[in-house]
């Protein structure tokens, strides 16, 4: 960390830059959140409060893990199919297979891992584009659950699987304590050990800034990739806990959502700059957009433009508050 390289990689404009939009996705979710409730009050009622923050937990849960990877200047497109995959196969296993909920839901994650694995070795050894090599495992991981569902709902979940998302402690969703446990985890990780540290100095400095701290990039982008896929497919069995059912469809268009929430809360597509907090803003955001969405009656498809429209918008704002810092 020496090197004129690393030195600027602690310099960099987008340091700055940082901490100027730090606070821009809260005005905006302040701001979106005034204007639906001027439109219909009851988005302020507790009620659908907890409801929002509810949609919004399994976005940040598998949003978190794209940060990670975004972190290291890459993408993970392959997110939204490991969703329905976790779904299924957690569900299969503890239905099916009669394995019960937490060694079906334990496998399950070992599995996403593997192919989150699989999506890292295409990366770091096969040098693929990342955008390349999480595109197929998007299309391999809902392949692959078509095959094991056969393209039809896997429901019969017992309590103790359905608990995990339709139950609640204290008034509070257990989907929302899930994902404040594992933000909480996922910040300590970034920002208090030095995986984090290396994480981000791929992204900012480049991968020759941490070889020459005698770590090997490879290694810590491969686990990046493991932690996306970890980050899914937990995302997938809550999902299925809250559904009562593993739907096969589950989890399409969601790694949008997953990119557009960790670049709302102020990452950068570059690389090196980002960070949980941030992206708990941005889900959160996208999560009021949604619930105010269908508040209003606003159709379907027509939330579907509003959406895209959102992601072009937050990648535009990406490119103008950031630059690449120079070799």
């Amino acid at each position: 960390m020496t090197t004129d390289r690393g030195a600027r990689f602690w310099r960099r404009p987008g340091a700055g830059a940082e901490g100027r939009r730090r606070f821009i996705p809260v005005f905006i979710l302040v701001g979106l959140g005034a204007f639906i409730a001027l439109l219909n009050p009851t988005f302020l009622t507790p009620s659908n409060l907890i409801t929002v923050v509810l949609q919004a937990s399994i976005l940040s849960i598998v949003a978190i893990g794209q940060t990670y990877v975004i972190l290291t200047a890459g993408i993970d497109l392959s997110v939204g199919s490991l969703v329905a995959l976790g779904g299924a196969l957690s569900a299969g296993l503890a239905v099916k297979a009669g394995l019960g909920t937490y060694p079906a839901i334990l496998l399950t994650l070992l599995v996403g891992v593997g192919l989150g694995a699989v999506s890292g070795l295409l990366v770091v050894k096969g040098h693929i584009p990342p955008f390349v090599a999480t595109l197929a495992m998007m299309a391999i991981a809902r392949g692959l659950t078509l095959v094991y569902t056969q393209g039809r709902p896997i429901a019969g979940l017992g309590a103790d699987f359905t608990f995990l998302g339709t139950g609640d402690i204290l008034g509070i969703p257990m989907p929302v304590w899930i994902m404040a446990v594992v933000a909480v985890l996922a910040a300590l990780l970034l920002t208090q050990t030095r995986f984090g540290l290396y994480v981000r100095a791929i992204g900012g400095g480049g991968e020759e800034t941490v070889r020459l701290a005698g770590v090997r990039p490879g290694v810590i982008k491969l686990l990046v990739y493991m932690l996306s896929g970890f980050m899914a497919t937990l995302g997938g069995v809550l999902l299925a806990a809250r559904l009562w059912s593993a739907q096969p469809n589950a989890g399409i268009g969601l790694e949008l959502d997953a990119i557009a929430a960790a670049v709302l809360g102020g990452a950068s597509l570059f690389g090196g700059i980002g960070g949980v907090g941030g992206t708990l803003i941005g889900a959160l955001l996208i999560g009021v957009l949604s619930n105010g969405m269908n508040l209003l009656e606003i159709p379907s498809y027509y939330q579907q433009v509003v959406k895209g429209m959102v992601f072009v918008l937050a990648v535009l704002l990406d490119f103008a508050t950031r630059r690449r810092p120079t070799p």
